[in-house]
Formats: structure tokens, C-alpha cells, sequence
């Protein structure tokens, strides 16, 4: 029987109830050459169309149960993997490992900073204050409140515009004072 006729759904299914190590080698030999030119012609390198391809057999030997031939035919069903895996190992390779990252406590900000911080946070809260009530209201909904521009216009009745007029101009007032 050629391979462009063999019943590769039976394969599966071979493996999947009787666990077929011949229906197995057989799906291998004919798939994972092909599998692994689909990944190479899809921009992966030699080695993680190789390493991806043996993910994608390794995973139709553990999950042969989950092929639904009503849904897929086999090729559809292998390729679906390969790409999946693939997309898997691109994601792995851009993300950094935990032993990258770093671990603890961040360090502590020099005494310099810490005291800028402060004196910037101080004179914030002083400028806030010295702001028109209808603007301090705004700012304190709109950045302390963490609500909309749509929210607040909602709970105060007022139209938007007048709300973000209101919130340009406090800011504006900000700006200068902490300048």
C-alpha cells in the first residue's frame, strides 16, 4: 500500500487503543520529515523545526486519544500541532527564564532620592490643595478616584467637556507649581 493511500486514521487509532509501536513508526517515518520541512519553510531554524517535531510525534503517541477524525483528517490534525508547538517554542525563546529575573527585595533608593520623593510628593499634595475646589474635585475623582472622564461626568451631572476643561486646567495649574 502507498502512503498517499494508507489509512492514517487507523494508524491513530491503532495507537491510541493498542498503543501500535508499528502504526507509530509508520505515521513517524511518513509525517515527521514533512512536519519538520512545514517548519523550516515557516521560518524555524533547523534545530527548533527538529525539536518541534519531536514534540509534535511525542505528543500523537500521548494524545492520540484526543484525534477526532469528524473534525480533521490526520495531516490537518499533525500540522495543527506542529504549528502550535512552534508557536509555543517562539513564545519560550522571547520570554525570559525565572533564573533571569531578578529575585528579592528591590534595593533600597539612596537617601537623596528617597528625600526628593518626599519633598516632590509634599509639594504635590500642597499644589492639589491649592487648586479651585471644582478642579481639586476632578483631579482627586479622575487620579486618586482611578475614574473616567465618562464616570465622572456620569456622577456629577456635568457635561464631558466641562470635566476635561476642568482637568486640563488643574493640571496645567500642577505642572507649573512642581516646575
Amino acid at each position: 500500500m502507498s502512503s498517499t493511500t494508507k489509512d492514517w486514521t487507523a494508524h491513530i487509532i491503532a495507537i491510541r487503543d493498542k498503543h501500535d509501536q508499528v502504526a507509530f513508526a509508520d505515521l513517524f517515518a511518513h509525517f515527521a520529515p514533512r512536519v519538520k520541512g512545514f517548519l523550516m519553510k515557516s521560518g524555524a531554524d533547523a534545530s527548533l523545526a527538529e525539536e518541534c517535531t519531536q514534540e509534535v510525534m511525542a505528543t500523537l503517541w500521548r494524545k492520540a486519544h484526543m484525534f477526532d477524525p469528524a473534525r480533521a483528517s490526520v495531516a490537518t490534525w499533525i500540522f495543527t500541532i506542529a504549528r502550535n508547538k512552534k508557536i509555543d517554542a517562539l513564545r519560550k525563546m522571547r520570554r525570559p527564564e525565572p533564573e533571569d529575573l531578578p529575585w528579592g527585595p528591590e534595593a533600597e533608593p539612596d537617601q537623596a532620592d528617597a528625600i526628593g520623593l518626599r519633598q516632590e510628593t509634599e509639594q504635590l499634595a500642597d499644589a492639589i490643595k491649592q487648586l479651585p475646589d471644582k478642579q481639586r474635585k476632578l483631579i482627586e475623582q479622575a487620579y486618586f478616584g482611578d475614574l473616567s472622564h465618562s464616570e465622572i461626568a456620569e456622577i456629577t451631572g456635568l457635561p464631558l467637556g466641562t470635566i476635561k476643561s476642568r482637568i486640563r486646567l488643574a493640571l496645567d495649574r500642577l505642572r507649573h507649581a512642581m516646575n
